[in-house]
Order: C-alpha cells, then sequence, then structure tokens
C-alpha cells in the first residue's frame, strides 16, 4: 500500500484509511500509529524521516511483511 507523507501538527505523518487496508496495519502499527476517525495515522519519527529520505510530499509504500511495520519510499526499499 503506497500514499503521500504529510506534515500534521509538525509530524510528517501517513494517512491510511481503514477500510483500503490501514485496518491489516494496526496491530503492527502499535507504538507509531493511532486510529483517527476512519484512518489510521502513522508518524515518522525524525531518524527515520532523515534515514529514508522522507520529507512531506513524499510517496512511501507501506506494509506489514513478516509482521514488522515496514516503510520505505516508493522509489525503492531500503530496509
Amino acid at each position: 500500500m503506497s500514499g503521500l507523507v504529510e506534515e500534521i501538527a509538525g509530524r510528517l505523518t501517513m494517512r491510511i484509511p481503514l477500510e483500503t487496508g490501514g485496518q491489516q496495519l494496526v496491530k503492527c502499527a502499535r507504538g507509531i500509529g493511532e486510529i483517527v476517525g476512519s484512518e489510521l495515522h502513522v508518524v515518522i519519527p525524525p531518524w527515520l524521516a532523515e534515514q529514508l529520505g522522507i520529507i512531506a510530499g513524499t510517496e512511501v509504500v507501506v506494509d506489514n511483511r513478516d509482521g514488522k511495520f515496514n516503510i520505505y519510499p516508493e522509489y525503492g526499499e531500503t530496509n
């Protein structure tokens, strides 16, 4: 699943609609995400954003491969 990273309240955040796949990521996103209305909001910590080159407007891919929450820029997996 992919989507844009936005800056929300000063934090880099990816909003994932629960109905389009966010629900399957909720369990593995504990501690880094929260449900807000009908979306899972995943906050990208500054250290990780810097390591992956993610800024507001970056298209990222997320998955729950191996039961872990994985995020990487859409142009290529880096983890």
